[in-house]
């Protein structure tokens, strides 16, 4: 695993929780001579990313892709510049992979409209041994506990959920460049910060509903692991959620 820790790096602009490795290609190249590889999974976009790709192609390498966010709308959200410029860069990157992999078939059949090749399924799992129902101890709120679960930024349209009239209590689980200004905007909402591991399991297993209110997931991993620790999902019938959530029984 090569990631941008092992480079000098910046804070992506806009989202600094997100690292940007710079001008990797003379390391990355020592790197992958040394290991030999026979295979390489390219799993980012960012220069390191296209660092791999460029070493692929100049010796005949085959490698495959991954696509993991809506980058084009992530991109949208935050700027004046066009989904279709945007996904034009995408394709351009995408295009030489022998495989581009993506998590779901609604995720697939929108790629393809859009003019992606070589699509194949590599959908998720989840750890079942962390994400499991547990006692409900880590919350002192009035019941029901709404919980939503993630990266707190523009995208991920937690304000949906914040806005909501609802009984008992609103959680926010999670850490990014919207907490500060959601906490001032919402002060009757819950914020627990940044949780990894056992703590975050936890926490997710003490809520009652996990609010998902993404409009712009290629999956939503958070869906499975809510659903691993016995909470039902109230998400919007959109990619990803309705891959996963069976209406009425799942949420």
């Amino acid at each position: 695993m090569i990631g941008p820790d092992r480079f000098r790096n910046v804070p992506c602009p806009t989202y600094p929780e997100i690292r940007l490795a710079l001008f990797p290609g003379r390391r990355l190249r020592r790197l992958l001579e040394e290991a030999k590889p026979h295979a390489i999974h390219i799993s980012t976009e960012g220069p390191l990313g296209l660092s791999a790709r460029r070493w692929c192609l100049k010796r005949g390498f085959p490698f495959t892709t991954t696509f993991h966010t809506q980058f084009p709308e992530y991109v949208q959200l935050r700027s004046s510049i066009p989904l279709f410029l945007t996904y034009r860069m995408m394709r351009w990157f995408h295009d030489p992979a022998t495989t581009l992999m993506v998590a779901t078939p609604t995720l697939r059949r929108r790629l393809e409209s859009r003019g992606f090749s070589n699509l194949g399924i590599w959908s998720r799992g989840v750890n079942t041994e962390l994400f499991r129902p547990r006692d409900k101890d880590a919350f002192d709120l009035p019941r029901p506990i709404f919980l939503y679960m993630g990266r707190v930024a523009i995208e991920k349209n937690i304000e949906a959920f914040l806005k909501l009239d609802l009984p008992g209590s609103k959680v926010v689980v999670g850490g990014g460049p919207d907490l500060e200004m959601l906490k001032k905007r919402y002060p009757g909402a819950h914020f627990t910060g940044y949780k990894t591991g056992e703590d975050l399991a936890r926490h997710v297993a003490a809520g009652d509903v996990f609010v998902f209110p993404s409009l712009t997931e290629t999956f939503g991993l958070v869906i499975i692991e809510a659903l691993a620790c016995g909470l039902p999902v109230a998400a919007f019938p959109v990619q990803g959620p309705i891959d996963i959530i069976e209406n009425g029984v799942t949420g």
